[in-house]
């Protein structure tokens, strides 16, 4: 569907998708809660207003909704993003620079990326990159496999090219937010208004290297380091360990490997399984590596401050 705003003269600024029959309409944070007064035009060019329903800047996803008759809707069938591999097909949906039901084609580029935000300190988490030809207008739009089922909600580009508005331009570097994020989101959205994201409370190594892993004597060069424990958090009250930081080198940290059996090589794994899996109230298992000895702590997730 085209997203606009009521005095921007019918010109698609944001694009987006029918989830049910009920006139849920799944599209982006942020730009939903930036635009005024908000339309929603089908593809049959019927434009009706839409009120947002329920906003989540931890997910960058929005629900809005609209009153139209159930059989004059036609909404997209949900994938699941777990089952994707890099190289098959990706096709992209939306209105990219106002002009409406604009379709590109490429493959899935990279799966689990972490993608920095502006308005946080906390990543966004489970993001899939694609080469095709995302452009502002196509945020919020459905990224589709060859099945026709939506596998991702198309939310950013990263590029150095700018055309002559100052807008950024496509450079064959496309992210989606994955559809089983949004499958763990978009019910509280629409229940609740809101989402609370799951918070363990630890600051943690950005890169664990080969030179890292030697300088800090550990046994591997896979998992998250945790530099530091928040007081009163989650992590705190399940035993975790952060780092001496007196020295020259943090010294002591426990090493995240696993959570709930679940192999964590990196940051982007522990984070993309809690955002995508878990809420506030979820108990895992993190499984960390301390002193040479493997143990398992029974931790308890709580709402993100």
């Amino acid at each position: 569907v085209c997203i606009t705003a009521q005095d921007h003269f019918g010109n698609c600024i944001v694009s987006g998708f029918v989830l049910d029959a009920d006139g849920h309409i799944v599209t982006n944070n942020h730009v939903a809660t930036a635009i005024p007064d908000l339309l929603v035009t089908l593809a049959d060019e019927h434009t009706v207003p839409a009120e947002i329903v329920g906003t989540d800047p931890g997910s960058d996803l929005a629900v809005l909704k609209i009153d139209v008759p159930a059989d004059q809707l036609v909404f997209a069938p949900l994938g699941e993003s777990s089952n994707l591999r890099v190289g098959q097909r990706a096709i992209a949906i939306g209105n990219p620079f106002g002009l409406e039901r604009t379709v590109t084609t490429g493959v899935i580029s990279s799966l689990g990326r972490t993608l920095s935000r502006e308005d946080s300190d906390f990543q966004l988490a489970e993001i899939i990159q694609t080469d095709a030809a995302i452009n502002p207008g196509n945020s919020g739009g459905p990224l589709i496999n060859l099945s026709g089922e939506v596998v991702g909600i198309n939310s950013a580009i990263s590029t150095n090219n700018i055309d002559i508005t100052g807008q950024p331009v496509n450079s064959g570097l496309g992210f989606a937010i994955s559809i089983d994020t949004a499958k763990n989101v978009i019910p509280d959205l629409i229940k609740f208004g809101y989402h609370d994201s799951p918070y363990v409370g630890v600051q943690v190594l950005s890169e664990l290297t080969l030179f890292a892993q030697e300088e800090l004597g550990l046994t591997q060069s896979t998992g998250v380091y945790v530099l530091e424990v928040s007081p009163d958090s989650p992590a705190e009250k399940a035993g975790l360990v952060g780092a001496d930081t007196d020295g020259d080198l943090p010294t002591g940290g426990d090493l995240i490997i696993a959570i709930d059996q679940q192999k964590v090589n990196d940051f982007a794994d522990f984070m993309g399984y809690l955002l995508t899996y878990k809420n506030p109230g979820d108990s895992v298992v993190i499984t960390v590596i301390r002193d040479g000895k493997t143990l398992d702590f029974d931790l308890v997730l709580e709402a993100r401050p």
